[in-house]
């Protein structure tokens, strides 16, 4: 019961400075993520003064990827040193009937897969990330329909 309710507090404060961090770190963002074009490919890279945030988007078979990695708490990591996170919107509106898989290669050819664990509207997993060097990060999810798609975005492990 104790580690059950250790479990819960832990992820409860990992949700609670996820969103924190979303918060400051959008702080002085000038528009909306709904005033871009259709392409989210370049969308510019954000961190937070520490250096410790990352945030992509990218536009998929009409959704919206959004592709966050930030490292984890001391004693709170929940797979390993960074979580990296996903979120999937179509029409500005979060989908949450997803199923999806994640697979990162590392700078050294390794790769890992885990499947993600939902968050509020956002999907995680945690990997170490620390190693210098290009990181791809890639997933694969099934919406409610029954289609699969593919994305993926690197993240460079100095962040």
């Amino acid at each position: 019961m104790k580690l059950k309710k250790t479990f819960f507090t832990s992820l409860v404060l990992l949700a609670n400075m996820f969103f924190t961090s979303i918060v400051v770190a959008s702080s002085g963002h000038e528009h909306g993520h709904n005033d871009h074009t259709n392409t989210h490919s370049d969308h510019e890279s954000m961190m937070s003064p520490e250096g410790t945030m990352f945030l992509k988007k990218q536009k998929v078979d009409g959704y919206d990827i959004s592709f966050h990695v930030m490292k984890a708490q001391p004693g709170k990591e929940m797979g390993g040193s960074h979580d990296f996170m996903i979120k999937v919107e179509k029409d500005g509106k979060p989908q949450g009937n997803i199923v999806m898989n994640t697979k990162v290669i590392y700078p050294n050819g390794k790769s890992e897969s885990k499947k993600t664990m939902k968050m509020g509207d956002w999907l995680m997993a945690g990997y170490d990330l620390h190693s210098e060097g290009k990181h791809q990060l890639m997933v694969l999810f099934k919406t409610a329909d029954g289609t699969k798609h593919k994305a993926g975005v690197f993240y460079s492990g100095n962040q």
